[in-house]
C-alpha cells in the first residue's frame, strides 16, 4: 500500500495506552506528482460547482488515479478540499514572493497582502465557499490539514511584516486573531452579509494589532500605578 499523502498516517501506542502519530514516510516524486494531480482535479471540479460538485469519484476519474488510491491519500471530500486551500495558499505565498506588499508599516503590508489574497478567492468564488465550507465542516480527523493551513496563513502574514523570525507570543497571539478575522470575513462575504468595503475595513482594523505587539516587543512602557524594579 502506497504512503499516504496528508492523513490516515498509522500511530504507535505508549506506556499508558495513549496513540501517538507517526511521521508518515516522505512522498516519493511520483506520489508527490499524483498529490498534485488530485488537488488540481479538485479545485478544477469547485471552481465549476463548488463544494457539491467535488466527488470523490469524480476527483479520481478526473486526476486518473483508482478511487482506493484517491481515499488513502484523503479519506474524505473534507480531507481533499481543506489540502486543497493549503495548496492555493502555497501558490499565492511564491506569488506574494516575487511581488511583496509596499505598505509603510507591518499592519498595512499584512492587510494588503490579506485583501490580495481575498482577490484571489473573489475570482474564484465556488472553489472560494468549498473550501471554507470543507473548514467549517472539519473535525478533530481533519486537524493535520486544518494545521497545515494555519501554518501557511501564518507564514504569508510573517513574511507580509518584514520576514519575523522570532515572533513574540503576543505577535502570535495577533496573528491568530487575524487569521480568524480573515477567515471569518470570508464566509460572511460568501454568504452576502458582507460587502468587499466592510471586509477591507475589518482586516485593516484587525492588522492594527501587528503594530501594538510590535511597539510591545520593543519594550513595553510601564503601566500606570506599576513600580519600576531597581
Amino acid at each position: 500500500m502506497e504512503a499516504s499523502g496528508t492523513s490516515g498516517t498509522p500511530g504507535t501506542s505508549d506506556a499508558a495506552g495513549s496513540v501517538r502519530p507517526t511521521a508518515a514516510p516522505p512522498l516519493t516524486e511520483r506520489q508527490r506528482e499524483r498529490r498534485r494531480r488530485i488537488l488540481h482535479a479538485t479545485a478544477r471540479l469547485a471552481c465549476r460547482g463548488g463544494f457539491e460538485a467535488v466527488q470523490m469519484r469524480e476527483v479520481a476519474e478526473s486526476s486518473q488515479v483508482a478511487l482506493g488510491t484517491l481515499y488513502r491519500y484523503f479519506p474524505s471530500k473534507v480531507h481533499l478540499l481543506v489540502a486543497t486551500m493549503h495548496d492555493q495558499l502555497e501558490r499565492l505565498h511564491g506569488t506574494l514572493r516575487k511581488s511583496p506588499p509596499t505598505g509603510d508599516t507591518a499592519a498595512d503590508r499584512v492587510a494588503q497582502t490579506l485583501m490580495r489574497a481575498f482577490g484571489a478567492l473573489q475570482r474564484e468564488p465556488r472553489l472560494a465557499e468549498a473550501m471554507a465550507r470543507a473548514l467549517t465542516f472539519a473535525d478533530r480527523g481533519v486537524s493535520p490539514e486544518v494545521d497545515q493551513v494555519s501554518r501557511q496563513t501564518t507564514a504569508i502574514i510573517l513574511d507580509a511584516m518584514g520576514g519575523l523570525e522570532n515572533p513574540t507570543p503576543e505577535q502570535l497571539s495577533a496573528i491568530r486573531v487575524i487569521e480568524h478575522t480573515w477567515h471569518s470575513t470570508l464566509i460572511t462575504w460568501l454568504a452576502g452579509r458582507a460587502s468587499l468595503t466592510q471586509v477591507r475595513v475589518d482586516i485593516e482594523t484587525v492588522c492594527r494589532l501587528i503594530d501594538v505587539t510590535e511597539a510591545g516587543a520593543r519594550g513595553r512602557a510601564p503601566r500606570p500605578g506599576s513600580v519600576a524594579s531597581g
